[in-house]
């Protein structure tokens, strides 16, 4: 059983750090792929995309592989790059999306792992690797996500809409937060701590000069349901300055904030990183039916949070293991719900992306502000946050 009292801590990083730069050229690799592959009238099904990123002082270096139409070029493939860093908001001497160095060293996927994973004969489409992937949900807040993480992510949302639309242009695109709630009988019912840094361009703004601006939107942003309590800590911008930031003060890398993508701490994850995969790697697209299974679960009132974990094994088509934790707010039997999900989602790696439609381009706008608790889009976008299973789950509470 989880305590009742106790606070809790998450963080965010925003579009512009380092890291989060690197995981948007990733995705937006991969929506490249995708759109180019159906443009073309070529099988979606069919295409394989694993691409990493790094970047560092007006350098970005694109590595990986891939499996599909040859018309996504390496020159096609560096402008895609700039333009993600141009609507990030980079045009600084030591980053820019005109003047930075950008490498595409992609290669085609192996054979033998291609053997292992694709359908043939009488075989179905295997996982992409083995692993372990977690899915989380809550009723703690309307998105069915903790608190501490999903206010961590809409300060920053909030702030970085402000200075896309010129209202805080003082502002620049890296940034970070952190948020500490207070829970009584295991719900949030105040914020006691906000952290805050964010880059700025006015090397005269000082620290209380960057709380006035910011203040305001974090109040906003946590509104009636994460109420800020009067004795809170604020730290804005606690060392004083930032202004050289974003990959010209510190190296990005794909793949190196996956608690910010998911649960912020309140749930495992299983190790693997989103960004930069296609759908038939379990790290992605199990994590994403993870969460739309414990998602579904908590809004059909069988629980009031729910951890579920998947297991594959690399050219296996089925999971190994499905398990459900509700940490004793269950109102259903566990093993019945074990046995109830695969029932409603076939959870091999084609059933996940047949049923969540995922052989789209639909990941760039992921890589940032999490995977998870955003609405549903109309074009597919985070399906994997629909709540569409409600009613055939609700004959199992107890």
């Amino acid at each position: 059983m989880a305590r009742a009292s106790y606070f809790f801590t998450s963080e965010s990083v925003s579009e512009g750090h380092p890291d989060k730069v690197c995981d948007r050229i990733s995705d937006e690799v991969v929506d490249l792929y995708f759109r180019h592959t159906i443009a073309e009238g070529l099988d979606p099904w069919a295409l394989r995309c694993a691409a990493e990123t790094l970047a560092t002082t007006n350098r970005v270096v694109i590595a990986g592989e891939y499996r599909g139409t040859d018309s996504v070029t390496k020159d096609l493939i560096a402008h895609t790059a700039r333009m993600a860093i141009r609507d990030i908001g980079y045009e600084q001497d030591g980053f820019h999306w005109q003047n930075a160095a950008i490498e595409v060293l992609l290669h085609g996927q192996s054979e033998h792992i291609a053997m292992g994973v694709d359908a043939s004969g009488n075989k179905e489409e295997g996982a992409g690797d083995q692993g372990i992937m977690f899915g989380y949900a809550t009723n703690e807040t309307p998105e069915l996500m903790p608190a501490p993480i999903q206010f961590s992510h809409k300060i920053l949302k909030d702030l970085a809409d402000a200075r896309k639309s010129g209202v805080l242009a003082m502002l620049g695109p890296d940034a970070k937060s952190q948020v500490t709630a207070r829970y009584e009988n295991g719900r949030p019912v105040a914020a006691t701590s906000i952290v805050l840094s964010t880059q700025h361009l006015d090397e005269s703004l000082s620290s209380d000069d960057i709380r006035a601006i910011v203040e305001p939107y974090i109040r906003k942003a946590l509104g009636d349901i994460l109420p800020i309590d009067t004795d809170c800590k604020w730290h804005i911008n606690p060392t004083g300055k930032f202004v050289v930031g974003g990959p010209d003060g510190d190296c990005g890398l794909t793949g190196r904030k996956i608690i910010v993508d998911t649960y912020g701490g309140a749930a495992p994850h299983g190790g693997g990183a989103f960004s930069g995969k296609d759908p038939t790697k379990v790290d992605r697209s199990a994590a994403y039916a993870a969460r739309y299974l414990a998602k579904n679960v908590v809004a059909a009132g069988l629980a009031d949070r729910c951890t579920l974990q998947l297991s594959y094994a690399i050219g296996v088509a089925e999971p190994l293991s499905i398990y459900a934790n509700c940490d004793g707010t269950e109102r259903c039997d566990l093993a019945a719900l074990e046995a109830r999900l695969p029932e409603l989602m076939k959870l091999t790696p084609r059933g996940i992306r047949g049923h969540l439609d995922l052989n789209k381009p639909i990941y760039a706008r992921t890589a940032a502000y999490g995977h998870f608790g955003r609405a549903p889009e109309a074009d597919g976008g985070f399906s994997w946050e629909r709540t569409d299973l409600v009613d055939s789950l609700k004959d199992l509470l107890t």
